[in-house]
């Protein structure tokens, strides 16, 4: 009888030793999980209950325990503290496949060690399907929100008129977007509101994302936590030139601003020298590429870009033109911060569209095991702002 106990004892010892070291090292056989491929076939969850107009949320908590069997970047506990911040998503029902790449993407490089929400935002309501798909990607807190009709829609007090016209001009000039008046309002909507919004009023940080980018990089850092510690305010991994025909008067209306506002303005250590060659006298095009950007939203909620902003939107170039949120925020940054409080995320290779950012050293591009080639990244190319930002803070 004692042999048989023994026996036994060893046995489920034995198991649970098996049990135990293929939760940890059965990630590593694959590390990513599900190919691409099979994004087109994820398994249907049952969709909550009810369909309220600007919150949904999904099951799970804010910050739910981190996945077991990390890749090598090190487990975050629950108990490690966090940042107030969410994910943030502008997309359309039409834009699933590429918001599930980019959440993939997302949560194999980074937070799947960490946890964070996401808020998913657009004009109308989210499909069921569009739900459960996104939701079968994470176990974090996943919301869904309507955009406010007057947030998001061409304000009346625009001339309807005047406005087609210029929007027919540019179509014709074949300027990028300008003849696509859900572009125009996109690009109010993030320039002014999207921070507004119920749904995101409750954090204090946040990191926009958008459908179909890519991340080339392993993200062994809290980017969040980095910038709260270390008083950065908005954070960036690609500089562009804008196209002149989409701003001919923006830069106008914005020494309008400096000179009725000189209390919002940085004079002697902001970053103007990356967006302008000539002591402010024109705006060189120069600007941070927003769909990548890590940011406090108290910075765009406060009394300073509160001003900025209204004094923009009263001229009309969002629909008279068709100024981007993009040189908006990078105006508003390198005016009303410090440079110091903009960050360059060396570490973190992205990629939007057929422009990329690859870590350019050695040391970094091994850390993150980055599938990224160093040699490809945009960042010195012709078209490229990185020299100039590099020259501004004596990299």
């Amino acid at each position: 009888m004692q042999r048989r106990a023994r026996y036994v004892a060893v046995t489920c010892i034995t198991l649970l030793t098996l049990v135990a070291l293929y939760r940890k090292y059965a990630p590593l056989l694959d590390p990513y999980g599900s190919s691409e491929d099979s994004l087109v076939s994820l398994p249907d969850y049952a969709p909550e209950s009810g369909s309220p107009s600007t919150r949904e949320s999904s099951m799970g908590p804010l910050h739910p325990p981190a996945m077991s069997g990390d890749s090598g970047c090190g487990n975050i506990s629950s108990s490690e503290r966090r940042a107030n911040a969410t994910f943030i998503m502008l997309a359309r029902n039409s834009d699933l496949k590429g918001a599930l790449l980019s959440v993939r993407q997302l949560e194999d490089r980074f937070n799947r060690r960490y946890g964070y929400p996401y808020v998913f935002l657009n004009e109308e309501e989210f499909s069921e399907d569009f739900k459960r798909r996104i939701r079968v990607l994470t176990p974090s807190r996943v919301e869904f929100g309507v955009i406010p009709r007057e947030h998001w829609f061409q304000p009346d007090w625009i001339d309807a008129g005047k406005a087609n016209a210029e929007m027919g001009r540019m179509e014709q000039m074949n300027v990028k977007y300008g003849g696509n008046l859900a572009y125009h309002n996109m690009c109010r909507y993030n320039s002014g509101f999207f921070f507004q919004h119920p749904l995101v009023l409750k954090y204090k940080w946040y990191w926009r994302v958008e459908p179909s980018v890519k991340f080339h990089c392993d993200i062994a850092r809290d980017p969040f936590l980095f910038m709260e510690e270390n008083d950065k305010v908005y954070g960036f991994t690609l500089a562009v030139y804008e196209i002149p025909a989409t701003i001919r008067s923006l830069w106008t209306h914005v020494k309008e601003f400096m000179a009725r506002h000189p209390e919002h303005i940085h004079a002697e250590d902001n970053a103007l020298g990356f967006i302008s060659d000539d002591d402010g006298r024109s705006y060189n095009r120069c600007h941070f590429w927003s769909n990548f950007e890590i940011a406090s939203l108290d910075f765009w909620r406060g009394a300073a870009y509160t001003d900025f902003f209204a004094h923009l939107d009263a001229a009309g170039g969002f629909y008279y033109e068709r100024w981007g949120d993009a040189p908006v925020h990078s105006i508003a940054a390198a005016l009303l911060l410090r440079k110091d409080q903009i960050h360059l995320f060396e570490d973190i290779g992205y990629q939007h569209d057929d422009w990329s950012h690859c870590p350019r050293t050695h040391e970094m591009w091994e850390a993150g095991r980055c599938l990224c080639d160093s040699g490809n990244s945009f960042d010195y190319s012709p078209d490229s702002c990185r020299p100039k930002w590099d020259a501004l803070v004596g990299a």
